[in-house]
């Protein structure tokens, strides 16, 4: 391909990244489908195709479709053992944000809440609250008539409605968050961390990989001492993640988030997803696997002092 035709894909790449994210919950998976697309691009008579844009959204919705409907993903997801892959804010992977909705539809509560969707129905709901696509031009991308992509919007925009419990944070609002809830769940004092959570507070992790199935608490007092329990320092863990671990407060996701560094190295993720001035959700991600992308973008950034120094 001469230059101009890399730079046409160029320039659709971080907006084809992000529609990939959105239907996978998976940077890396987002990439493979990238990459595929390009791959396709590189082969394709390009003469014939008169919007490169609608073209390449076209190829990359539907990869991403195979990739969800494949037996490999269905096996891994059917498990119980995975969670949306964690994002620094303003990783240009997360895409447009410039109404609550497109915002809104990357957090992990959402992304949690499309994996239990239908592929078409999580499709049409992304094409359209996140990228704006009339039902038109989603039935185009879908093989599909505007009247189903209608309906499909309608029932997924039900289903997420119905799930909703974000509030939308800043840097320093998440920072204060963030702060709280580690002097609360340090403090030895379950009561104190109670005072946080919303009644029908949950907790969420993966344990760090190690475990079949996610590991789920409900129920604030359980939760609290489940947090305690986690935030207690022993020399097993130390090795388990490599060393003294810093905590520092971050957004990921659009919401406040603690970040577990070692040496520069992002080994854990606490999302604190809000309801009411509450913690309604806890997620937790320390899956090395999950991990890279957030580490590359931590290592590139400045940050604000860590909340804890040494743990």
């Amino acid at each position: 391909m001469d230059s101009a035709t890399v730079e046409r894909f160029e320039a659709s790449r971080d907006r084809l990244a992000s529609l990939a994210y959105r239907l996978l919950g998976s940077a890396a998976d987002a990439e493979d489908m990238v990459q595929d697309a390009f791959l396709r691009w590189q082969a394709a008579d390009r003469d014939h195709i008169e919007v490169p844009e609608a073209w390449l959204t076209k190829v990359v919705t539907n990869l991403s479709l195979d990739r969800l409907r494949s037996a490999k993903t269905r096996r891994e997801r059917a498990v119980g053992a995975w969670l949306p892959e964690p994002l620094l804010d303003g990783d240009p992977m997360l895409g447009p944000a410039d109404t609550f909705e497109q915002r809104e539809s990357v957090t992990l509560a959402v992304l949690t809440l499309l994996e239990r969707l239908p592929p078409v129905e999580r499709a049409v709901y992304v094409l359209r609250e996140a990228f704006s696509y009339s039902h038109a031009e989603i039935a185009e991308i879908l093989d599909i008539t505007e009247s189903a992509s209608q309906q499909h919007a309608h029932r997924a925009r039900r289903h997420v409605s119905a799930g909703r419990s974000v509030g939308e944070v800043d840097r320093a609002t998440a920072r204060r968050i963030v702060e709280a809830f580690i002097a609360a769940a340090s403090s030895g004092h379950t009561d104190r961390l109670v005072a946080l959570l919303t009644a029908d507070v949950a907790a969420i992790s993966d344990g760090a990989g190690l475990t079949e199935k996610l590991l789920r608490y409900t129920d604030p007092g359980r939760v609290a001492n489940a947090l305690r329990a986690g935030f207690k320092a022993t020399p097993a863990k130390r090795r388990l993640v490599g060393g003294s671990v810093a905590f520092h407060a971050g957004v990921v996701n659009g919401s406040p988030a603690l970040i577990a560094v070692v040496d520069d190295r992002v080994v854990g993720v606490g999302v604190l997803e809000l309801r009411d001035d509450k913690i309604a959700t806890v997620r937790g991600i320390a899956a090395p696997g999950r991990l890279g992308r957030i580490t590359e973008a931590w290592r590139q950034r400045e940050h604000d002092d860590p909340v804890v120094g040494s743990w």
